[in-house]
């Protein structure tokens, strides 16, 4: 399994309006890529701006690479992260990922 991770940034007045715009549109193109298993939004707010992560679990990296092709570590964005996103990464993370039983 890999998990994949973005990172970006908005302004604290822009927190909300993005969260559920990740939610719904911002994840679609995730929920509808063959492979993927999960996906997660974290957010974590500051005083001068806020701090989203989209935490993804795919099968495997052919399944990463059907939703982002093949430069996999090139970040995704879209129209509506104009003008919302303090900064647009260029990159994201991608971690092997290993699950432990709790027994």
């Amino acid at each position: 399994m890999i998990t994949r991770i973005w990172h970006g940034r908005t302004a604290p007045q822009h927190a909300d309006s993005y969260l559920e715009f990740l939610l719904t549109k911002g994840t679609e193109e995730y929920r509808q890529t063959p492979g993927n298993l999960s996906i997660r939004v974290w957010r974590k707010k500051e005083a001068d701006c806020c701090h989203f992560y989209t935490v993804t679990e795919w099968e495997d990296l052919a399944a990463v690479k059907r939703f982002c092709g093949e430069d996999h570590e090139r970040a995704v964005y879209y129209p509506e992260d104009e003008g919302v996103l303090l900064e647009f990464e260029p990159r994201v993370k991608h971690f092997e990922t290993y699950t432990v039983s709790k027994d």
